[in-house]
């Protein structure tokens, strides 16, 4: 039951845990290699090279493969990190959001697996364009920054149809089941990241994790509002699904008027510092309902891989 993802970098679990700033510090990244998945490093815009040196050391520590997580946008401004990256030599990249063509085969040239996200076909085609190893699908489900215009099986299907390029599903997936759906699709990993949100090995900080537990499936919502507050760089055309909380409420359609108030900025930055979940973004998909305690990278891993057990199931109705 092999795939293009597990045959590539020898894992026993088809899943790329995604790479999510302030979550996906090298010891998660590690842990989730360890356990059978591709752990991926999370390299914010606001890391600096070292920290990504670090951190991937770390990560490189386990002896297995890993990857490390750009943003176009940000990798623009910011060099030294696709520099550090280089460095680094992980197994994988996924450089995303904003021209990355430019960076594809420098690192395939050293030997990197390079592949992005795509929240459309028209992404798809671009990424076929720019000579990427593999696709992510990322439907509108996923937490993070992204797109928010097609579901991930309506997405997943059409992109399946235009390439042969090994493709894997991001958006969604909670546990098994979806990751046992996406696979008979024709996808060849899951690229989940929620479901590593509160684990023990995470960066986030508890009272931050302690909201994501509590929060159910209608908990998310998609916008610009956080990143008006951020003032961090990120382009209007990718939001982010992440927690509805008061501070959302407050500057929901609004998000020109934010990015100017100094006032609004500082709470946020404040917030952020003391992980507030009442003004502070927290991340997370549609499957955050699916998050009923802490658990370990290895926790996780091990549950996802009784999508055999459901592959098998939907292989009997069929014979």
């Amino acid at each position: 039951m092999g795939t293009w993802l597990t045959d590539t970098f020898g894992l026993s679990v088809p899943v790329v845990a995604a790479p999510m700033a302030f979550v996906s510090g090298g010891k998660l990244t590690a842990a989730v290699s360890t356990a059978g998945g591709l752990g991926m490093l999370g390299a914010g815009s606001a890391v600096s090279a070292d920290w990504i040196r670090t951190e991937g050391a770390i990560a490189a520590a386990s002896g297995k493969p890993y990857g490390v997580g750009l943003m176009a946008w940000s990798v623009k401004d910011h060099p030294e990190h696709l520099e550090a990256v280089l460095e680094l030599k992980p197994a994988l990249v996924s450089l995303s959001f904003g021209d990355y063509s430019p960076y594809v085969e420098q690192l395939r040239a050293a030997g990197i697996v390079v592949t992005t996200q795509a929240g459309t076909v028209a992404d798809a085609r671009e990424a076929i364009d720019a000579g990427v190893d593999a696709i992510v699908v990322r439907g509108a489900e996923a937490g993070g920054h992204g797109r928010n215009e097609v579901g991930t099986l309506p997405l997943l299907q059409a992109i399946l149809e235009l390439t042969d390029l090994p493709v894997l599903a991001g958006g969604g997936i909670s546990g098994p089941r979806g990751l046992a759906a996406v696979l008979a699709a024709g996808a060849a990993g899951g690229w989940i990241g929620t479901a590593f949100l509160t684990c023990e090995e995470a960066l986030t900080p508890e009272p931050s994790r302690q909201r994501l537990l509590e929060a159910d499936e209608t908990d998310t919502v998609y916008g610009t509002v956080f990143d008006a507050a951020s003032r961090a760089g990120w382009p209007d055309e990718f939001g982010g699904r992440a927690l509805r909380n008061t501070f959302y409420n407050r500057w929901e359609g609004r998000e020109d008027a934010l990015k100017s108030d100094d006032e609004g900025h500082a709470q946020y930055v404040a917030a952020s510092r003391a992980a507030d979940p009442t003004a502070a973004s927290l991340y997370a998909g549609q499957g955050v309902g699916a998050l009923h305690k802490t658990t370990t990278a290895a926790e996780v891993l091990s549950n996802l891989a009784t999508y055999k057990t459901y592959l098998q199931a939907a292989a009997q109705l069929e014979g």
